[in-house]
């Protein structure tokens, strides 16, 4: 189903050229900035793994992942969903505190919208934890840590590019799934979620992937990567389309008690035997805390565009080709 949104008079405040110019400017200094702010080093990262080490993301815990043959000996791979469980491999291999990459991911059974490409491209990060930091305290801190990071991106971008001023509040609010559920109990989840982003500018979304009163979850939530206890998305107010925006979702990581939990919960014992999951049950990965921050997200929002396809060349049907250049959109 489309849910494509054509704000009316949209004119797009910067050229291409001065596009390409900022695309480039966010990346770098979000980059930089996040690095500093949460002391982490880069490392190169898969585009593909085999199925049978439970690597790949399965996200929400039904969307299939495209997969290949290898030519050279008929191995099945898998293009990577996200990053998550990897990451904590590579910070035991590394034998590094933290650590980020650039993801790159296919994901084919996306909608296609203003917000939604097959092409996810995102900074994936990881952070080691004692057992005493798996806490709230603990998440919320590394939450304001990465929106200083995104604020200091934001003010070097207008000192070249004025135009694209905002107003952002200086502090992000914290709210959970159960919170919000009381406050809008008769709106449907994404109106809860436009609802608080409005109110606050800026929010933190906790606590998503257990079941709500009415039980079923805010949102879906694979079992085997986030606490759900202990995970939430960020989100931010978005005027041109006035919706709720989230350019990341993060939490800290499960360990062996968490995952049982939510494995029983999803129906999904099975998976026990997995290397990954042994790996965790057998306490062989280091607790950590992790997300994905999406880039073109990121460049859409700060940019002021109306649709992710002015800062990513992907694929889009003709037609959507043809209704958004009516409304002044070129998609790249």
């Amino acid at each position: 189903m489309k849910n494509n949104i054509y704000p009316k008079n949209y004119q797009s405040i910067l050229n291409l050229v001065d596009t390409q110019i900022a695309i480039k400017l966010i990346k770098d200094t979000f980059e930089r900035e996040l690095a500093k702010e949460l002391d982490l080093m880069r490392v190169s990262a898969p585009l593909f793994v085999e199925p049978n080490t439970g690597l790949n993301d399965n996200l929400n815990g039904y969307e299939k992942p495209v997969d290949f043959i290898v030519n050279e000996n008929g191995q099945d791979l898998e293009i990577v969903q996200s990053l998550a469980k990897w990451k904590r491999y590579a910070l035991k291999k590394y034998d590094i505190d933290g650590l980020y990459t650039d993801m790159n991911a296919i994901r084919r059974f996306e909608d296609l919208d203003n917000m939604h490409s097959l092409y996810v491209d995102q900074w994936d990060w990881e952070r080691r934890l004692l057992p005493e930091e798996r806490n709230v305290k603990t998440l919320k801190r590394i939450v304001k840590k990465i929106y200083k990071a995104f604020l200091k991106t934001y003010r070097l971008l207008i000192k070249k590019y004025p135009e694209l001023a905002n107003d952002f509040p200086k502090d992000i609010t914290f709210v959970t799934t159960k919170q919000l559920e009381a406050k809008y109990p008769n709106l449907s989840r994404k109106e809860r979620e436009n609802a608080i982003a409005k109110e606050y500018g800026v929010v933190f979304l906790m606590q998503i992937g257990a079941n709500l009163k009415d039980g079923k979850p805010h949102d879906g939530r694979a079992a085997d990567y986030d606490d759900w206890k202990l995970n939430g998305d960020i989100l931010l107010w978005y005027e041109p389309l006035q919706i709720a925006f989230e350019i990341s979702s993060m939490g800290i990581r499960v360990n062996k008690d968490s995952l049982i939990r939510q494995l029983k919960a999803k129906g999904e014992m099975s998976k026990v035997n997995l290397p990954y999951h042994k790996s965790i049950l057998n306490d062989d990965l280091p607790l950590s805390i992790g997300g994905g921050i999406g880039q073109s997200r990121l460049c859409m929002y700060l940019l002021k565009k109306i649709h992710i396809g002015e800062v990513q060349s992907s694929y889009w049907p003709e037609e959507d080709i043809k209704e958004f250049k009516k409304h002044n959109v070129d998609l790249l």
